[in-house]
């Protein structure tokens, strides 16, 4: 069963909290940050991000790097810009985008349900990504980002979220990406016993986005461990920062592949080979693809449609997957990408991007674009529950959460 448990944040002022929040740590490069954060010296990223506090070439990884991210984030709460909660607490964080509304709670889950399966993950990590975190962390004695959760929808934590919206958020604003960000406190003790009794019978979490974070933190957790042989489990450094979403309010949006080279081939090769496993049909319009088994794919100027024949359909959790059946029938076999996480030839586009992204890129150099139908909560359920895992970039999930606003001691 799941381990939830209320905490006490460290969150911004409510006047700060719109210019201290940012995007998560992993969205932009050195120079991005670097750029944000001089434009807003409250931006997160400057905690988040620490290597922008130093001059250009600096060792981004160096150990002064992360000592001057634990400096900054007890500088800014001895200066005032956040605050404590007097004690633990749940939260409602509601986001809406693009006419959809998401609202989970921020909580944090303990290391354990990750290391026993209760938490479910979906894909691998690379060692290198988590190190940066695991210092991070480490050096900061925080959490910072939170890890995206989602759960199959419950009832009790559908009235008890209903009950947080009806009181004054304690934050809201709108981001410059157009997201309306609202968040509410739950600190009734009545209400947070209620929450840590229905995750309690919730049999398995997913994590949806942040899975460098997670095993980041987790790692962090169990170091302490080690340095604390007496520990209890209670310490906050055995849990988690994270917001859990119902499955039923989320939505995965498309993560789109571009191809530098045909692999040698002429155009019209490359349509035959297609053609041995695809129905291919041309559009006058972009495609971007309504139902699983499709694709659009834009080639020489031109949008073509590519269906799926019925050969290639399979009751594989995995292989079933739209982002499989290009791997296994089209990327690896006709254009020769073996490794699509580390193969050059090719990019991934998030969905957020539009069709027009894809035409841009095969105009600027690229030769080949695959729109996808975006995987479904279904299928990411449905593989993590048989303990397996995606391809690399299956999944882009939108908006994306805001670092800064919820803070775990550790």
């Amino acid at each position: 069963m799941s381990h939830i448990r209320p905490f006490q944040a460290i969150r911004p002022r409510q006047e700060f909290a719109e210019r201290i929040a940012a995007l998560p740590y992993d969205v932009y490069d050195t120079e991005e940050a670097r750029q944000i954060v001089s434009a807003n010296s409250f931006s997160f990223l400057a905690i988040d991000r620490p290597e922008v506090n130093f001059p250009e070439g600096h060792d981004i990884y160096s150990p002064d790097v992360y000592e001057k991210a634990s400096s900054l984030l007890k500088g800014w709460i001895a200066e005032g810009r956040f605050i404590k909660e007097n004690k633990p607490c749940f939260y409602v964080y509601s986001m809406t985008f693009l006419g959809r509304t998401q609202t989970g709670i921020v909580g944090c889950f303990a290391i354990d349900d990750y290391l026993d399966g209760t938490i479910k993950k979906h894909e691998n990590t690379r060692e290198d990504k988590e190190i940066d975190r695991i210092n991070h962390v480490y050096t900061c004695s925080a959490q910072t980002g939170p890890i995206f959760l989602a759960y199959r929808a419950n009832e009790t934590i559908f009235n008890i979220t209903l009950k947080a919206l009806n009181t004054k958020p304690v934050y809201e604003f709108t981001t410059e990406q157009g997201v309306i960000e609202k968040v509410y406190v739950i600190d009734d003790d009545y209400d947070v016993q209620g929450i840590v009794s229905a995750f309690d019978k919730i049999r398995h979490i997913y994590i949806a986005d942040g899975h460098h974070r997670c095993a980041s933190a987790v790692k962090v957790g169990l170091k302490k461990r080690e340095e604390n042989p007496g520990y209890t489990g209670e310490e906050e450094f055995n849990y988690c920062l994270s917001v859990l979403f119902p499955e039923d309010e989320l939505c995965i949006m498309d993560y789109n592949r571009v191809v530098k080279d045909l692999n040698g081939l002429t155009y019209k090769l490359f349509l035959e080979k297609i053609g041995e496993h695809f129905e291919i049909s041309e559009s006058e319009t972009a495609v971007k693809p309504k139902s699983k088994g499709t694709f659009g794919m834009f080639l020489n100027r031109k949008w073509y449609v590519l269906k799926a024949k019925q050969e290639l359909k399979s009751t594989d959790p995995v292989k079933s997957l739209d982002v499989s059946i290009l791997q296994d029938y089209v990327l690896d076999p006709i254009l020769g990408i073996k490794n699509p996480k580390t193969d050059k030839r090719m990019d991934f586009v998030g969905g957020i991007r539009g069709l027009g992204e894809l035409e841009r890129r095969v105009l600027d150099g690229y030769e080949v674009a695959f729109s996808m139908h975006p995987t479904s909560m279904n299928e990411l359920f449905a593989v993590a529950d048989k303990d397996m895992l995606m391809p690399p970039k299956s999944t882009w999930f939108e908006p994306k959460l805001l670092s800064g606003l919820f803070i775990h001691e550790i």
